[in-house]
């Protein structure tokens, strides 16, 4: 799925920009170490899009530890898309 599409498919908001991580295919603890450093480093405005083969159970209390706010939907193809942004 892409990241676009993901994210018109959530409440996340689609007037801003959007960067894409795959952890598909990451061992863990590599998807949750991976977005936190990515989320660090994006502008407040930008929406991360997680791609993954499963829901980040592990990542979600973190991102609102964090003051993100994030949506996790299963895409057609078996894909866990995760909208991760700031309001």
């Amino acid at each position: 799925m892409e990241a676009t599409t993901a994210v018109s498919e959530t409440d996340a908001p689609t007037d801003r920009p959007t960067e894409t991580l795959d952890a598909r295919d990451l061992p863990p603890p590599r998807p949750l170490k991976d977005t936190l450093e990515r989320l660090a480093a994006l502008e407040d405005r930008t929406v991360l899009v997680q791609l993954n083969d499963r829901a980040p159970q592990h990542l979600y209390p973190k991102l609102e530890d964090r003051g993100y706010v994030y949506e996790t939907i299963e895409a057609d193809d078996g894909v866990v898309v995760t909208a991760i942004w700031r309001e």
